[in-house]
């Protein structure tokens, strides 16, 4: 009981008491502890179970992925080596075309009349632009 100045006011002030309070009814339950480990041990091995699953599966899956790595590094080497046959060909075939370029002016140049020599000055000279 609280008084608040005894000099204005006589009333009493009672607090209310807080929620949680201990005027709740008891009950008499008895509780069944061996059922209640008896759930805790079956979800327990329920939990264990699927642990074991899930990381099975991780398993094959990384099996999957360590195979998938290793034929895309043999493809990747496959390519590498088609693409430097593609280059070494292609660089074989403008050889070539310069080759029988090359040859056809020699030909033209022996027809119209000029001499060997005078063919190996010409390209001796430094082509002017």
């Amino acid at each position: 009981m609280l008084y608040l100045n005894n000099y204005k006011r006589n009333e009493v002030i009672t607090m209310p008491r807080t929620k949680g309070s201990k005027n709740r009814p008891k009950t008499n339950i008895t509780k069944d502890y061996a059922s209640q480990i008896a759930e805790k041990q079956e979800t327990i091995a329920s939990l264990n179970t699927e642990i074991a699953s899930i990381q099975k599966a991780i398993e094959e899956q990384k099996n999957t992925l360590k195979e998938k790595k290793t034929a895309l590094k043999k493809a990747e080497k496959e390519v590498a080596s088609l693409e430097a046959k593609k280059a070494k060909a292609d660089a074989k075939a403008a050889e070539e075309a310069k080759k029988t370029e090359a040859e056809v002016v020699l030909k033209k140049l022996l027809a119209s009349g000029m001499s060997a020599d005078e063919i190996l000055e010409k390209l001796k000279e430094p082509k002017k632009k």
